[in-house]
């Protein structure tokens, strides 16, 4: 047997291995989109996997695809390709030009040799199985690209949900561990009234938790594909009755709720859904930030600074400087958040850019929306796994910081007033000494009296009890 075979296209002919089960169209992508340096999203793929088995059922069922043993073996190699079997033979770069086309071909080149394997055909016998007039039937690059990354994306979607809601479940068993924990609560970076760390974990908990409803109710968005719409929506080269069914058989191949778009054409031209989409990643990548800034800033020190936290460590901090354990996980937290962030400038650019019956940036898109699911569901995971799970309270410093701090001052307040709390803060600083010991000197309360109003109970109060 021959080492290599020639295939043709449009610009001509290429050698090509004969054990190689890219073809010319994917010969020539690799040769002109050296860019990321990266494939394609493996879950895009395994979507597309997913499309073509759907086209291939349902042009079975009309009749398209009399002979059985081929499409029992196109049948084979889609599957394989949803098993993720086939992405080592799919190497074209996430970035091309076409608006997707060289991912589309490759995949019919890959999965029409891979059908011909099965058959004990040579690689290349594409009178048995063409890429073209068998893979792709009834179908275009515009209506599978953006069905399969609709696919992906809602995978990615159900992914970091379930990586938020393990976040969120985890600060919820801090704010049950942390509820008996007094603490100076600070606004402006200033010492404000107290609270307890308690209250704090459930105030991320909750951030988190809305969150996670908005990433749950987009997913309807992206139920809504453009498949059987094949160049610009009109359904060009598609029989009728392929249009109404392959939907529905790609909603029982995927197990999604699927649903077909009502205008094929406007579904085919416009992307904004995937800004919509991306907006809510952001929107999750500014609470995780936050989130991390504040550990960061609580478990600051240890001796000189604030201190109240203690983060697990995970590494040594310094080459130079003994001892030192640096807050690694919020950091690395933090930038997986800012590069979301970019990613959601790139997509909402990219979505802009589409012009008149498609838009051809949908692989900018599709990079950068699968690429942040993947980012912040994998920052939630070791934010909790590797910080939170493990995160410690300094109970003696929090304590030390209430009633050495002006913060328990305001706590005072339903018992003397404000003049005369002012009044007893300007003393109690004039004199070296703490709130506490300058008032229960001064007469101004006991000790007893000074404790209750700084108990958790008190400073979680709705409002102020009535003296």
């Amino acid at each position: 047997m021959s080492e290599t075979r020639t295939e043709h296209d449009l610009l001509g002919s290429r050698e090509l291995p004969m054990a190689a089960r890219q073809g010319i169209h994917g010969l020539r992508s690799v040769e002109n989109f050296p860019l990321l340096g990266q494939p394609c999203h493996p879950e895009l793929l395994r979507a597309f996997g997913a499309v073509k088995l759907a086209a291939l059922r349902t042009n079975s069922a009309l009749g398209f695809f009399p002979d059985t043993s081929s499409q029992s073996a196109l049948a084979r190699a889609c599957l394989e390709l949803m098993e993720g079997k086939l992405l080592a033979d799919l190497p074209v770069d996430a970035l091309q030009g076409g608006a997707g086309t060289s991912t589309n071909m490759s995949v019919n080149e890959v999965l029409a040799n891979r059908a011909l394997e099965i058959l004990d055909k040579p690689h290349g016998d594409y009178a048995t199985i063409s890429p073209s007039d068998h893979v792709n039937l009834h179908q275009s690059t515009n209506d599978t690209y953006p069905t399969a990354l609709r696919i992906a994306a809602i995978r990615g979607l159900r992914e970091l949900e379930r990586q938020v809601l393990g976040l969120q479940e985890a600060f919820q068993a801090k704010e049950q561990a942390f509820a008996h924990i007094v603490k100076v609560g600070r606004t402006e970076m200033q010492d404000a009234v107290l609270t307890t760390l308690g209250r704090e974990m459930g105030a991320y908990a909750e951030a988190l938790n809305r969150d996670r409803w908005r990433l749950a109710k987009c997913e309807e968005r992206l139920r809504v594909v453009n498949l059987g719409g094949t160049a610009i929506g009109t359904g060009l080269a598609a029989p009728r009755d392929y249009i109404f069914r392959v939907v529905d058989e790609l909603r029982e191949i995927t197990g999604l709720g699927l649903a077909r778009a009502e205008n094929l054409v406007e579904a085919t031209q416009n992307a904004d859904v995937f800004v919509e989409v991306s907006g809510l990643l952001k929107t999750l990548a500014t609470t995780l930030i936050k989130i991390s800034s504040d550990l960061r800033l609580l478990s600051s020190g240890p001796e000189a600074g604030l201190g109240e936290l203690k983060l697990p460590p995970r590494q040594a901090g310094s080459s130079i400087m003994p001892g030192k354990v640096n807050p690694v996980i919020p950091e690395a937290v933090t930038q997986a958040a800012i590069l979301s962030m970019a990613h959601d400038q790139a997509i909402a650019f990219a979505v802009s850019q589409g012009s008149l019956e498609l838009n051809a940036f949908l692989p900018l898109v599709a990079h950068s929306l699968l690429e942040s699911f993947d980012l912040l569901a994998r920052a939630c995971t070791i934010l909790r796994s590797h910080c939170i799970e493990g995160l410690e309270a300094d109970e003696a410093r929090c304590r030390r910081h209430v009633e050495n701090g002006t913060a328990a001052t305001t706590a005072l307040l339903p018992l003397l007033g404000y003049d005369t709390v002012t009044k007893l803060m300007e003393r109690a600083q004039s004199a070296g000494v703490s709130i506490k010991k300058q008032g229960v000197e001064e007469g101004l309360f006991t000790e007893t009296e000074f404790q209750e109003a700084i108990t958790p109970e008190a400073v979680n109060r709705l409002g102020s009890r009535m003296r």
